[in-house]
């Protein structure tokens, strides 16, 4: 099943899972600790309440400094492409920028119309993210990505944004015939991921200084 299907599908924890796990793989964007959304993968396996879910979101905000966090414009589109020195930099904030809106959109109470807004939202914004920081060719558009969660094809994507699509589809398919008991392996799915994206990260720093 492609992507988009497996979001429509999907219920409410399989959903905070899947919008968790991609903010959690791109945490080295916004500095934060690797343990800063522990919190709320735990509750998931605990199945606790809405208002424990928002508390422990809160809590994770404010580890954070805000962060410059900022609330989500309806419509707002970042590029994707790829590019000179000067893209490149541009491209790095866009990214950070993406990253600091997910957490910024995710909703206080875990009802599944809103979480199901917010896994498709942080699952587009993670992929254009993997896209600006792995280099995207300009044709990579947000119409490619859009194709790509739709039909399920990785053929002629950068590595980084392959690897990314295939991290999300795994941890929706866990969650869907394992439950609470695939939340485990969705963290290591998506721990796997963070370490990928913090070495790219890394690189592009070591490169910017040089």
């Amino acid at each position: 099943m492609s992507l988009v299907g497996l979001i429509a599908q999907a219920d409410e924890r399989g959903l905070a899972a899947s919008g968790l796990a991609c903010l959690d793989r791109c945490l080295p964007l916004l500095g934060g600790d690797d343990e800063l959304l522990r919190p709320l993968w735990a509750g998931l396996a605990d199945g606790e309440d809405g208002t424990a879910w928002g508390e422990r979101l809160e809590q994770a905000r404010r580890k954070l400094g805000d962060a410059g966090l900022e609330e989500p414009v309806e419509g707002e589109t970042g590029d994707v492409s790829g590019g000179g020195p000067g893209d490149k930099a541009a491209a790095g904030d866009e990214a950070v920028r993406l990253a600091r809106r997910m957490l910024a959109a995710a909703p206080p109470e875990p009802a599944a119309a809103e979480l199901r807004a917010w896994a498709d939202a942080c699952s587009v914004a993670s992929l254009r993210i993997h896209a600006l920081l792995g280099g995207a060719a300009p044709d990579e558009s947000d119409a490619a990505l859009s194709d790509a969660r739709q039909e399920g094809r990785t053929e002629g994507m950068p590595p980084l944004v392959a690897a990314e699509l295939r991290r999300q589809v795994v941890v929706l398919e866990l969650l869907a015939e394992h439950g609470a008991g695939g939340l485990r392996r969705a963290l290591e799915v998506s721990t796997e991921g963070r370490r990928v994206l913090r070495a790219v990260v890394s690189r592009r720093a070591r490169v910017k200084r040089g």
